[in-house]
């Protein structure tokens, strides 16, 4: 047989391997590592997709948390799994900051992991507490330019999506303020509450009680979109302040590896859990917002995300750690 038909041949039966792997997956339990602790919304909405494609595919899909050291643990983790489908891993947008802020990274993380699908968008607010006399979006940018370098904004921590979404808005705003992180929302909320924070990009499914309960004034949405649960608020690009949108999101994700046909399969019955009444009210609790997109076309996205988010981390000037 020539060298061309060999090749050939090798493509076939590879082809026709991976499409009985696909059809006979699962066969057996599907670990899902959430690199971040038990009761976040990524970890909430691992387990509730990880329960609806229990029911689909008649395999346990079981969830395990591996937090720490920036979520490089996890990710690192499931990029050194065999790629055959029963390792996957749902992390948020962090994936696409962390090889930036933390450069050490075990993984590499365009060519160790690809992408299956987000899962959703979960939109922040601009949010200030009442007690600082600042009522609108501009107001705030006004105090900022009055006064350089003495108003602050916290995060959850560095290169966290609360940071990125407060960075992007200094940027697009040509305001300097002065960044502090916290080890996680709830402190930062506590601070903002307290007076002691004077603006914060809030996931939209803690600050809404606090909205409602008016104990914070939302000045805008952080986001691209308006949000659902908040369709009177404008987003800050809306009231002005260009480029100053973040997408903060939840994905799911394989080692690189995977077969094309396992990944596909995964997509589809994935996209169908997202489709079903309970998930999609549970999400709706969450203040998420669907996001579907096919497996190369979310790669695609992750590519761009990352080079947009190491330009923000030379232009905002974020510190680079070791994880």
């Amino acid at each position: 047989m020539k060298l061309g038909g060999m090749w050939s041949a090798a493509l076939a039966l590879g082809l026709i391997w991976q499409g009985s792997a696909a059809q006979t997956w699962p066969d057996k339990p599907v670990r899902i590592i959430v690199p971040l602790t038990a009761g976040s919304a990524t970890d909430v909405m691992a387990r509730t997709v990880a329960q609806r494609l229990t029911e689909q595919l008649g395999q346990p899909f079981v969830v395990e948390n591996k937090p720490g050291a920036a979520g490089t643990i996890g990710v690192g983790t499931v990029a050194r799994a065999k790629p055959d489908g029963y390792t996957l891993l749902v992390q948020s947008s962090s994936y696409t900051i962390t090889p930036i802020t933390y450069p050490n990274t075990p993984y590499d993380a365009l060519r160790d992991m690809a992408g299956v699908t987000p899962l959703a968008l979960l939109p922040q607010a601009l949010v200030v507490s009442p007690a600082r006399g600042i009522t609108s979006m501009q107001g705030l940018i006004a105090a900022a330019k009055a006064r350089p370098g003495t108003l602050n904004y916290g995060s959850a921590g560095l290169g966290t999506a609360n940071q990125l979404n407060a960075e992007r808005f200094r940027v697009g705003a040509g305001i300097d303020a002065v960044h502090v992180p916290f080890k996680g929302t709830p402190e930062v909320v506590n601070e903002v509450l307290g007076g002691r924070i004077d603006y914060f990009f809030c996931p939209i499914h803690v600050c809404l009680p606090l909205i409602n309960q008016k104990r914070v004034l939302a000045l805008a949405m952080g986001s691209s979109r308006r949000s659902a649960a908040l369709p009177d608020l404008p987003t800050t690009l809306e009231l002005g302040v260009p480029e100053s949108d973040y997408n903060f999101w939840v994905g799911l994700f394989v080692p690189a590896e995977t077969p094309r046909a396992i990944v596909d399969k995964l997509y589809r019955e994935t996209a169908k859990a997202l489709q079903t009444p309970a998930v999609k009210e549970s999400l709706a609790g969450l203040g998420a917002e669907q996001n579907l997109l096919e497996p190369r076309a979310f790669d695609g996205e992750i590519r761009k995300e990352i080079a947009v988010n190491a330009a923000l981390v030379k232009a905002a000037g974020i510190p680079i750690s070791a994880p």
